[in-house]
């Protein structure tokens, strides 16, 4: 697996950034090891605890495209999915590629698969993915269903203000179990971050139980892109982050 540490490094020397503020980064383990819960698949607890009913439910939209529903937020003025997309699509997988995974956090998915870049549900993001620069701009549907779209940085920023700040957004916004070392949030917008972990550049999973990872629109350049992440060992939400834009990260929709 290519070190992180070498975007930090990276992200250090170049003009062009993730974000306009201080670049924020969470640390992980020095030996590349997963932080897994050895117990995180016996426990259903974080397990999506099954399809809310559209027809009784106001909070609960329906994706037409496969028939599952999701629980929705309304946080400040933005209306969010409560839950990690989980529409399956080229270069989108299950953590460890089993479907109890699928079940339990929804999928991951590349940027380039995030971003729609074969043009199937919208052209703002054709053509974006590794090795190539889209420069996208305005709201960008990509995978996410119609009425929705994925997260630009500012929409991100907008969220973590809306209850309370970065130093505090984390806590706020991950789930109130699931997190190793008991270090789990308090769920107080009804958010619901889930620590999915990620698939990483070589093909491995890892940080399943400590890690949240979230694509953004926004690009750094032909190899990188934005990403959101929340740490099981701190209270922050780090926001300036970016990473290959062919790793596994999840998705969380938010409404036109």
């Amino acid at each position: 697996m290519r070190s992180l540490w070498f975007g930090v490094f990276l992200c250090a020397t170049m003009l062009v950034a993730c974000g306009d503020d201080d670049s924020d980064f969470a640390t992980r383990p020095s030996d590349g090891s997963s932080l897994s819960s050895s117990s995180a698949m016996s426990s259903g607890s974080v397990y999506r605890s099954g399809p809310c009913k559209v027809e009784t439910d106001e909070n609960c939209f329906k994706d037409d495209r496969d028939g599952q529903t999701y629980k929705t937020v309304k946080i400040g003025n933005q209306v969010w999915m409560a839950e990690n997309l989980n529409f399956e699509t080229d270069e989108s997988v299950c953590y460890n590629d089993s479907v109890d995974y699928c079940d339990k956090y929804g999928r991951l998915y590349t940027w380039g698969a995030a971003m729609d870049s074969a043009g199937t549900w919208s052209v703002n993001g054709k053509g974006c993915g590794y090795l190539k620069t889209c420069s996208p701009t305005g709201t960008i549907r990509g995978v996410c269903p119609s009425g929705w779209h994925l997260p630009s940085n500012a929409e991100w920023e907008t969220l973590f203000n809306a209850v309370g700040g970065k130093t505090i957004a984390g806590k706020k916004l991950k789930s109130t179990s699931g997190w190793n070392s008991s270090r789990n949030g308090t769920d107080a917008f009804s958010f619901s971050a889930l620590p999915a972990g990620r698939r990483d550049d070589d093909g491995n999973y890892n940080y399943e139980g400590s890690l949240a990872y979230f694509w953004s629109s926004m690009e750094l350049n032909i190899d990188y892109a934005c990403f959101v992440n929340l740490y099981y060992d701190n209270d922050d939400a780090f926001l300036n982050n970016y990473d290959y834009k062919y790793v596994g990260f999840s998705v969380r929709c938010l409404q036109d």
